[in-house]
Parts: C-alpha cells; sequence; structure tokens
C-alpha cells in the first residue's frame, strides 16, 4: 500500500504506554472506549508497581461497547522509547492502517480521532494540538512556527499561524499522534535504548528524512497536564532551555538530544547545545553539579552508550 492509498475506512489501533499512574489509565482508557472510528486499544505496562496489570487483566475481559481492550506486561520498565517501540511493532502486526500514539497522562478530546482522520491520505504523521488540563488557552509544549524563529505558546496564537487549520512540518510525538502503517514500514521503529526524551523527536527527524508528510491539525486537542518548568528562558529571552528537576529526565534529555542532533543536524548544532547547556547550568540557573551530569550524560551519548539511565531506576545514582 502506498503513502496515498489509505482505506476509506482504515482500521485504526491505539498504543498506550503507561507506567504506574492507574488513575489516569483508567481515565484514558474510559475516553477511547467512547472514541468512534477506534478499532483497538493496546496497552505497554512497563512493569508498574501500583495494580495497573491486575486492573487490565480484569478490564480485558470484560464485555463493553467501543473499542477492544488488550495489554502486555514487561518484565522491566523499558521507558516510553521501549513501549512505543513495543507497541507499535504489535499494532502494525494486528493489521492496523493507522496507529494513534499516546502516554497515559493525555486525554484526548472525544472528536479529537475524527478530527485527525478527517486528515487521512494527506499526512503520514500527523497530530492534535496538546493543551493545559487547567488552563486550556496555553499550550504544554510551546511550537516553533516553521520557517523562523517565533515560538508560540497560546491556542489563539497557534490557530491564528494554521493554513487550512494545519500547521506543516510540525507535530507533537507521541501525544495523540497518527501514522501511518507504510511509513513504520518504511522508517522503522522507535530507538528503544533511548528510554525516555527524544525517542519522539527522533522518529519525527527520521519521518522528515523520509520525506513523510507532517503536520499538527490545529482543531484536534488532547488535554494533557502541565510539564513544569519545559522551555525555561535564558539568554535574556531570546531562547529557551528543557530543563528538569529530575536527574533521570535530564540524563536522557542531554544525552539523547545531542545524538539526534549529530546524527540529524550537523555537528555544529551539537556543539552549540553543549553551549547551550554549559551557559544554562553557569548562568541562567547556576548549578554545577547539574552541568557535570549533562556532561557525563553527553559523554555517553557520543561513545554509544545507553546504560547509563539504570542507574537512576535502581538506585545507584
Amino acid at each position: 500500500m502506498t503513502q496515498e492509498q489509505v482505506p476509506a475506512r482504515p482500521r485504526v489501533v491505539a498504543v498506550v504506554v503507561t507506567f504506574d499512574r492507574l488513575a489516569l489509565l483508567r481515565r484514558l482508557v474510559a475516553r477511547l472506549r467512547e472514541v468512534d472510528g477506534l478499532d483497538e486499544v493496546l496497552v505497554l505496562d512497563n512493569a508498574s508497581t501500583d495494580g495497573t496489570a491486575e486492573w487490565l487483566a480484569t478490564e480485558a475481559g470484560r464485555e463493553v461497547d467501543g473499542p477492544r481492550l488488550r495489554h502486555r506486561t514487561s518484565a522491566t520498565n523499558r521507558g516510553g522509547a521501549g513501549g512505543f517501540h513495543d507497541g507499535l511493532e504489535w499494532a502494525v502486526a494486528e493489521g492496523a492502517d493507522l496507529v494513534w500514539l499516546m502516554d497515559d497522562d493525555g486525554l484526548p478530546d472525544p472528536d479529537c480521532l475524527a478530527r485527525l482522520l478527517a486528515r487521512s491520505g494527506e499526512l503520514d504523521f500527523w497530530g492534535p494540538l496538546v493543551v493545559d488540563e487547567d488552563a486550556g488557552e496555553r499550550l504544554v509544549f510551546p511550537i516553533r512556527l516553521p520557517g523562523g524563529t517565533r515560538v508560540v505558546r497560546r491556542l489563539d496564537d497557534v490557530r491564528a499561524a494554521a493554513r487550512d487549520r494545519l500547521i506543516r512540518d510540525v507535530v507533537i510525538p507521541f501525544n495523540g499522534v497518527l501514522v501511518t502503517r507504510d511509513l513504520v514500514q518504511r522508517i522503522g521503529l522507535p530507538r528503544e535504548e533511548f528510554f525516555i526524551w527524544g525517542d519522539d523527536h527522533e522518529y519525527r527527524l527520521r519521518a522528515e528524512r523520509a520525506g513523510a508528510r507532517v503536520a499538527t491539525v490545529v482543531d484536534a486537542v488532547v488535554r494533557h497536564p502541565a510539564v513544569g518548568e519545559l522551555g525555561t528562558p535564558m539568554m535574556w529571552g531570546r531562547t529557551t532551555y528543557n530543563h528538569s528537576p529530575s536527574d533521570l529526565k535530564h540524563y536522557c534529555m542531554a544525552r539523547n538530544n545531542l545524538v539526534n542532533l549529530r546524527d540529524y543536524r550537523g555537528w555544529a548544532h551539537a556543539a552549540a547545545f553543549v553551549v547551550k547547556t554549559a551557559w544554562f547550568y553557569l548562568v541562567t540557573r547556576r548549578d554545577p553539579a547539574r552541568l557535570r551530569l549533562s556532561v557525563g550524560a553527553m559523554r555517553d551519548g557520543l561513545r554509544g552508550d545507553f546504560t547509563g539511565h539504570r542507574r537512576f531506576l535502581d538506585g545507584r545514582a
């Protein structure tokens, strides 16, 4: 099947990756069972310890209206990258024409999938706006508009910038994005070794390199909790930095982002990221320990060592 030949009624399978957020997962599954046009929900449980596996086993056995629910629980926490790698592989093997990818903390509006499906055949990798569930006028993930340096953070601003209700060449994976079976077969699966942070961005970059048609549909919405200091201003407001209070998240961000920049933008962009990180933790928010963590993470990435995050999981950090 070519990228232009999407069936009139494609088989749509949702892939949800979850870890220790049972209350949010229950909310999401309830919403997905109300969504028209969705054929199946596949949940990848990353070895949760909060009763998620037991709830999924019970829920999968219930007779309910709406799409069928199936689940798999991994023996260890594989992170979002491992979960989406396995889930996308599973969905395609089950005959999905379109795979709807999302974390457990998002909540699509009831009409989100319908608005995305309205663009089937036009696009290969496309998704909704992700807005703050407590402040619906604000984007959770700021969007840099194509062709310039302008970053928008408000719903009205991004919609005003759209053409035909699309922001082309921009998408926020994996927060309610649709990907075609054809594209998965062309570019492969997400990089499971990334664990968290940057695996979604790498997948988008890989899709772009393959010539995929990428866009954000501005009248489709996923609600999402605020993510704190993502996009913290620096250098007198001229740019931003993805600061996280979590050492695990920061380690993976620094390691994976540097690898992505080297592989897709070149050494000059990678070097600029190193300088930006140094500036942030020496000037914007002085934290020599965090800078040392950043240097170690970047060194690991350049060496091709994607095991360092494990020490944060087993208490060695």
